[in-house]
């Protein structure tokens, strides 16, 4: 019971995630789920099981607040299942010893990028232009569900930032299509893990739990994110990830190192994830405060120009 509870909670706080940054449910789920034990196939088959809900709820959700260009949606999402499907495969046929540190270092890879993209530059953000085309979005789709299978998530944070640096797509349309996408990503990646696997290792309990908490947070997680920076939380999360992957990769065989290095590694890791989330505070404030200058001074110049026009 204390297993599901923990899970429950692990599922709110990923879809909490994913909702306020359009990315990192399935990177913080499988993260969590390894910190519990669970070898990579079955973490990732877990989470991929449970996302078939999620995502649908979110792209029904995207879908009905015009937020989905169904022609990226069309190009993107059949290659994005083939590499699902290819990856989860390749995971199942893994051993449970190759695949941790594979999969820890796919996840410590994702962490270091969204640590670095939210500290350094804040949320993404695109710009509108001409239409996305197929030889751009096919091997976007490829890779992003590869990595999003083998490493238990990783489609919102490849497709994502490549759609939104193309700058042809408005940032609410690439967040909602590469949601409403997902959905297709996942049900390839599922079945990629059941032909692999079989039911072995997947609780269906645990997929439960992590279904209904990330369903009852998609909808919160818009409205909290209000209020919630993105630049900050994204921060936080990824140190939280760099950090707990850092611990898997220590722990085997592949890095063997006396305790004082491992103490030296846990230290540097640890003193750049503060610091990146004490400068990520300290931009935010900075933007705001002039956002605030800013909207004073058009309200001073609207104010000057209302007398003016009545003198």
């Amino acid at each position: 019971m204390r297993t599901l509870v923990l899970l429950a909670i692990a599922g709110f706080f990923a879809q909490f995630v994913d909702g306020s940054l359009g990315m990192a449910y399935g990177v913080t789920s499988t993260t969590l789920l390894l910190l519990f034990g669970t070898n990579p196939a079955a973490a990732s088959a877990t989470v991929h099981l449970a996302e078939i809900g999620t995502t649908l709820a979110s792209g029904i959700s995207h879908w009905r607040l015009g937020n989905v260009d169904w022609a990226v949606v069309r190009r993107i999402a059949l290659p994005g299942a083939i590499g699902a499907f290819a990856g989860a495969t390749f995971l199942s046929w893994l051993s449970t010893a190759a695949a941790k540190p594979i999969t820890a270092l796919i996840l410590l890879a994702l962490g270091l990028y969204i640590l670095a993209r939210f500290t350094a530059a804040g949320p993404p953000s695109g710009n509108l232009g001409a239409p996305l085309r197929r030889r751009f979005l096919v091997p976007v789709g490829l890779f992003g569900g590869f990595v999003d299978a083998t490493g238990g998530g990783g489609w919102g944070p490849v497709g994502t930032p490549a759609l939104l640096a193309s700058g042809r797509i408005e940032p609410r349309k690439v967040i909602g299509s590469i949601d409403a996408s997902e959905f297709v990503v996942t049900l390839a990646a599922s079945v990629g893990f059941l032909v692999g696997l079989g039911t072995a290792g997947i609780n269906a309990g645990w997929v439960v739990a992590l279904l209904v908490s990330g369903v009852i947070a998609a909808p919160l997680a818009a409205w909290v994110v209000r209020r919630v920076p993105p630049r900050i939380l994204g921060s936080v999360v990824g140190g939280l990830i760099v950090l707990t992957n850092t611990r898997t990769l220590l722990n085997t065989e592949w890095i063997t190192l006396p305790p004082a290095p491992q103490v030296s590694v846990y230290v540097l890791v640890w003193v750049l994830w503060l610091g990146a989330a004490a400068w990520s505070v300290r931009a935010y404030l900075a933007e705001r405060r002039l956002g605030a200058r800013v909207s004073g001074g058009a309200a001073a110049n609207s104010a000057a120009d209302s007398i003016e026009a009545h003198s």
